[in-house]
């Protein structure tokens, strides 16, 4: 086991320590950097986490928005460097791990609950 220790403590340097507490169901506000040219820029991608993976440096968020009626999913990673900040903007009520199911919804039926219990 002595290779997985060293491995843990390499990516123990590039874990991010400030990330909001996120769950499944939780409309977030995604900061991520963007190159144009020569030059970076912040671009906010705004939508309901359906999905999160958990694994260390490789932990995971699916976040789907409808974008000119199309829907659109982009998985992040939350521990990389493109991604500038994750502000949760409201808390949703799942009672599942995830929700692929709102894949299949239009309109108002992708809705979620609003939870109260947990802080934003």
């Amino acid at each position: 086991m002595k290779g997985q220790e060293l491995l843990r403590s390499i990516e123990a340097e590039y874990l991010k320590s400030d990330l909001p507490d996120i769950y499944v169901g939780d409309t977030v506000r995604v900061g991520v950097i963007i190159q144009e040219g020569g030059k970076e820029r912040t671009q906010p991608y705004e939508g309901t986490v359906i999905a999160m993976r958990n694994g260390g440096i490789n932990e995971t968020i699916t976040v789907r928005r409808i974008f000119q009626g199309v829907g659109v999913e982009r998985v992040f990673l939350l521990h990389s460097p493109r991604v500038e900040y994750i502000k949760v903007l409201r808390r949703g009520k799942a009672r599942r791990a995830k929700l692929f199911y709102l894949r299949d919804r239009v309109g108002k039926a992708t809705r979620l609950k609003q939870r109260f219990d947990r802080s934003i």
